[in-house]
């Protein structure tokens, strides 16, 4: 399905690419993820005539499925995070893509070769997911507040855990570790209490299995079981855009200008790559610059990285009825003493992906996973298959993996990051998400200049439907109100 997909759009690039400046555009869409596509879809439904400009060789944006195995690998989202209301759940079951729920009920392990005391490990990430709907009313970093709960707790209801300091530090390890693998943070105290996120209903991990993520990209863009696309929106791959003049003249044009020299005009763009971009770019890519209102939003809301990296086997050698466990680090129990290894003890534990039945999925926190992108592939894999052994090697026969591969969204250029989160700045820049979503107007009043992606979603951030809905958003900014899409 991704091989016919990827000719497809291929083959829209090549044959609408004609004479650049030789067409003017309703919209052109900078950018062709989850925000992007939602976009263009519902534009092109709207009979506008759109250009998607999209720097990579693929579709997806920080969605990305890729053949492995015996199946197919999530390399970026990896679930559809509830059900209710969602854009990308309700786009799945319209089209009767199947969609699986995931138990990520785990078992541990402690870097010693025993078994962890699970039962009582689950209780307390239990508890860490509880104490963070009841923040305090002074912002204070999560990680803080929730060592100060957790040892309430623990002195309540397991006092003589209490009275272990090595194993309450080991606990408390470990929970950063899982808090930063769902925020993408590097310290659970990089985290504020004081978040805007909102859960959606239903299931937090459903999955789209051996479909693929990347389906959701056929279904947006109407090309779905052989779908015929839309005659009127144009796609580029390989177009990475440098420059963006949005006139404040009404009467005056929108012009992007490529990196390969091409520039393309429109009544107005928007643009939906990921705030690493924006952080590292926005001041060299707008023409006029950004006002400072977006610039701060920009400036301080934090991108996160989470990093995989996922192992394919000959055979199943772990337990059929899990598929989560946890890594419980003892204290000073590292690999080594080399400085070069720490990060080995940052790698929380492990998934089996539901598209591939003889793969394993290995998380990472952010310095983690950046360290994880820039070292040769065969240490990587040494010196996990040493973590493996070291953890799990008296309870399984472990083989060595046929095969590997990684993520790489920090040193991407065209993500560097995974997604945003946030940090205890946010809470001195409460409208920042809503300042990075508002768009760029000409002086009388039209926007020129319009922002999506799940950076600007305040309360969806971090997900694919916040992304799908903010793409949403502003194509609908862009067409009459009796637009019904």
């Amino acid at each position: 399905m991704i091989v016919r997909v990827a000719i497809l759009v291929l083959c829209v690039a090549v044959q609408g690419r004609g004479s650049p400046m030789a067409t003017t555009y309703d919209t052109i869409i900078v950018g062709l993820g989850p925000a992007g596509c939602t976009a263009a879809s519902t534009l092109a439904q709207a009979g506008k005539k759109i250009l998607a400009l999209e720097a990579q060789n693929r579709i997806g944006g920080r969605v990305k499925t890729v053949p492995f195995g015996d199946g197919v690998i999530e390399l970026g989202a990896e679930w559809i995070h509830g059900t209710h209301p969602s854009r990308v759940y309700d786009l799945a079951i319209k089209n009767n893509v199947s969609i699986i729920s995931q138990n990520l009920g785990f078992e541990a392990y402690r870097s010693n070769g025993t078994k962890a005391d699970t039962a009582l490990i689950n209780e307390l990430f239990e508890y860490t997911l509880e104490v963070q709907e009841h923040p305090p009313e002074t912002p204070q970093p999560l990680g803080q507040f929730i060592t100060t709960k957790i040892k309430e707790y623990l002195g309540e209801k397991h006092p003589d855990v209490l009275k272990d300091k090595d194993y309450v530090d080991e606990i408390l390890h470990f929970l950063d570790l899982l808090v930063d693998n769902y925020e993408a943070s590097n310290s659970w105290n990089d985290v504020t209490t004081q978040t805007h996120y909102v859960d959606l209903e239903g299931d937090q991990h459903m999955s789209w299995h051996r479909n693929g993520y990347s389906t959701l990209f056929d279904i947006l863009l109407n090309t779905y079981k052989g779908g015929p696309g839309y005659p009127n929106l144009e796609i580029q791959l390989n177009k990475e855009v440098v420059l963006i003049e949005w006139p404040t003249d009404p009467e005056q044009l929108v012009t992007v200008s490529c990196k390969d020299g091409t520039k393309y005009t429109a009544n107005n763009v928007i643009v939906t790559v990921s705030l690493g971009v924006l952080k590292e770019r926005h001041s060299a890519l707008f023409t006029p610059t950004l006002p400072q209102t977006k610039v701060t939003a920009i400036n301080k809301i934090a991108m996160g990285l989470i990093g995989k990296a996922i192992f394919h086997f000959d055979v199943k050698w772990w337990r059929a009825d899990r598929e989560a466990f946890y890594l419980f680090w003892l204290k000073g129990d590292g690999l080594s003493k080399n400085e070069t290894d720490d990060w080995t003890t940052d790698i929380v534990g492990y998934t089996v992906p539901k598209g591939c039945e003889k793969c394993l999925t290995f998380w990472m926190k952010y310095d983690t996973a950046k360290m994880v992108e820039k070292l040769p592939e065969d240490v990587v894999k040494r010196k996990i298959m040493e973590i493996l052994r070291k953890f799990l090697g008296k309870h399984f026969t472990i083989p060595e993996p046929v095969a590997m591969i990684r993520s790489d969204w920090h040193s991407n250029p065209f993500t560097r990051g995974s997604y945003t989160y946030d940090n205890v700045d946010a809470p001195k820049y409460p409208d920042a998400r809503i300042h990075l979503g508002e768009p760029l107007l000409d002086s009388a009043g039209k926007p020129r200049v319009l922002f999506a992606g799940e950076a600007t979603d305040p309360t969806h951030f971090s997900t694919v439907h916040g992304a799908t809905d903010t793409g949403y958003r502003e194509a609908m900014r862009l067409l009459p109100v009796t637009s019904k899409i």
